[in-house]
């Protein structure tokens, strides 16, 4: 049986999630001020950023293996990390008036081209699993 060939637009969307994600885990305030907010110390805040880098971390590492493997189930990655990104989006156009510009800018605009990433990501690895 041959080996799947290495998908490598999931392995660099992946590693970008993963390393986001640890980044709120290591260093929640520094990558804060990254993506255009106000570190807080506050505990609802800091749970917050907690889980989104779980959540991130998990993605990011399960879409990097897809990717690596060629595995058929990095087309389901692709769509759980637009998800994400689309559940930010809709969370920063919420509170789009309560933000501070930057965090409108990056984290807006950032959700925005993740979850294209995630519906290209995921039609082009359906493609590459159609055609094998």
């Amino acid at each position: 049986m041959a080996r799947a060939q290495v998908d490598k637009l999931a392995v660099g969307a992946g590693a970008i999630r993963l390393a986001s994600g640890v980044s709120f885990l290591v260093a929640p305030k520094a990558a804060t001020k990254i993506w255009g907010g106000d570190p807080d110390d506050n505990p609802t805040a800091s749970l917050l950023l907690r889980s989104m880098g779980y959540r991130d971390a998990l993605v990011g590492g399960m879409l990097l293996r897809a990717g690596l493997r060629g595995d058929p189930t990095t087309a389901g990655w692709f769509l759980a990390s637009g998800g994400a990104d689309l559940a930010d989006l809709v969370g920063g156009v919420a509170n789009h008036d309560r933000l501070p510009e930057r965090s409108r800018t990056v984290g807006i605009y950032g959700a925005v081209v993740g979850v294209a990433v995630g519906a290209l990501g995921a039609a082009h690895a359906r493609r590459r699993t159609a055609h094998g």
